[in-house]
């Protein structure tokens, strides 16, 4: 067991749903357990922590990221969007609304990075059809099969985005 009092630590800087914050944390801490472990952001959620699910999708300077597999450090400096820091004035974002509405969730445990992904998707303009929605989200999975809802989802908030 290798002794843990000398695994370099680091100070990150990251603005976080709009809130600048600094961590000092293990070198080898990922973006997403820095949010789960020491921010208490939950929503993010760790599903395989190897890049494949999707369930820790967030934003990181704009760009929607596996956070399990971006390291704390490497994303300083930078800002950060979960799930938790869409909302705005107790209102849903658009996308959370059609999540609702679409029915776009059975057991939930994906839907935080659904969200963010289909977010992330409306933005980079890949809502042109079911089919081009369906390839850009297919990085995320749905154990429940969700997939016509979420599909349905992503293009009704799109609509409202246009």
């Amino acid at each position: 067991m290798p002794d843990e009092s000398l695994i370099p630590e680091t100070t990150v800087t990251l603005r976080v749903n709009g809130t600048t914050t600094q961590v000092t944390c293990d070198v080898r801490t990922t973006l997403l357990d820095l949010l789960r472990e020491r921010l208490r952001l939950t929503g993010t959620k760790k599903g395989c922590n190897r890049g494949e699910c999707g369930a820790c999708t967030v934003h990181l300077d704009g760009r929607r990221v596996n956070a399990c597999m971006v390291l704390a450090a490497s994303a300083e400096g930078g800002e950060v969007t979960t799930v938790e820091g869409l909302a705005r004035n107790g209102e849903l974002h658009p996308v959370q609304q059609a999540f609702i509405e679409a029915d776009a969730f059975q057991c939930g445990f994906c839907t935080p990075g659904q969200i963010m992904s289909a977010l992330g998707c409306i933005r980079e303009g890949h809502t042109g059809s079911n089919d081009e929605i369906r390839e850009w989200m297919s990085g995320n999975i749905c154990r429940c099969s969700a997939y016509p809802q979420i599909a349905a989802a992503v293009e009704a908030a799109a609509g409202k985005e246009r």
